[in-house]
């Protein structure tokens, strides 16, 4: 029980990104029906689609391009040209790198996470001061929660920095390609840990690196809590209206 309670920011986290990755995949199939629905072309759509998110696009295939090269692997063909995949899945860009060793191959699938993660960071606590407003949502005062809100929207270029957090956000998660390095890492440093704890090191990591681990957790638990409620706020209103336009064109997208 006492594990549980040092580590309640992993359970966050992985609340967090579970409903993020259930309002992403919402959001991006309702904004793909829409466009689908109002220009009633596939490339169309496709490429409304691929513009709407290309400040992230950018910053995911970049971050694995600075990553690569900072690692010292070689690097290919580099595109932010979106293209079908013979899966029929809309790819908005990619980087090609070489093979190397798993530990690289980890850091390079991670880095959109961490720049992304940032830069959602930097513009949500910083920009747009969004801490201040989850701490009066959780005071439960309505009078304070209205003002917080009110002062939330005054922000300097509100709409900028609100577009580029849905868009940075909804695309730093690591794709499938992107993660084939993480299980074997995540066994060695399992591993590493166990063999530390058997070999009368585990006070040691309960005292020292717990709460070091406990405390990274909490903190990407609020950039992914930050880029949930981006994309709850967007969600609704782009349903609603792929909804309306279904019914006013007669219309329906069978996927």
């Amino acid at each position: 029980m006492e594990l549980l309670t040092q580590l309640d920011g992993l359970g966050w986290l992985i609340l967090s990104l579970a409903l993020l990755l259930l309002s992403q995949r919402a959001l991006h199939s309702q904004l793909q029906t829409l466009f689908l629905l109002l220009t009633r072309r596939e490339k169309i759509s496709f490429i409304i689609f691929s513009l709407l998110f290309f400040p992230g696009v950018f910053l995911h295939e970049t971050s694995h391009y600075l990553t690569a090269r900072l690692l010292r692997v070689r690097t290919g063909r580099f595109s932010l040209t979106p293209q079908t995949t013979a899966e029929g899945r809309l790819q908005l860009g990619y980087v090609e790198t070489e093979n190397t060793g798993f530990f690289r191959d980890a850091l390079i699938g991670i880095a959109p996470l961490f720049f992304g993660g940032a830069f959602v960071a930097y513009a949500g606590l910083h920009q747009l001061h969004a801490l201040t407003l989850w701490e009066q949502f959780a005071s439960w005062n309505w009078v304070s929660i209205q003002a917080a809100l009110t002062d939330f929207y005054l922000q300097p270029d509100f709409w900028l920095w609100f577009y580029l957090i849905f868009a940075v956000s909804s695309t730093m998660l690591p794709s499938a390609s992107d993660r084939k390095a993480w299980l074997p890492v995540g066994g060695i440093v399992l591993g590493l840990m166990v063999v530390s704890i058997f070999a009368g090191a585990g006070p040691w990591l309960k005292a020292n690196l717990l709460p070091r681990l406990n405390d990274l957790f909490r903190g990407l638990s609020l950039i992914l809590a930050i880029s949930l409620a981006v994309h709850v706020v967007v969600l609704l209103p782009v349903w609603g209206l792929t909804a309306l336009v279904s019914r006013a064109t007669g219309l329906k997208v069978v996927k």
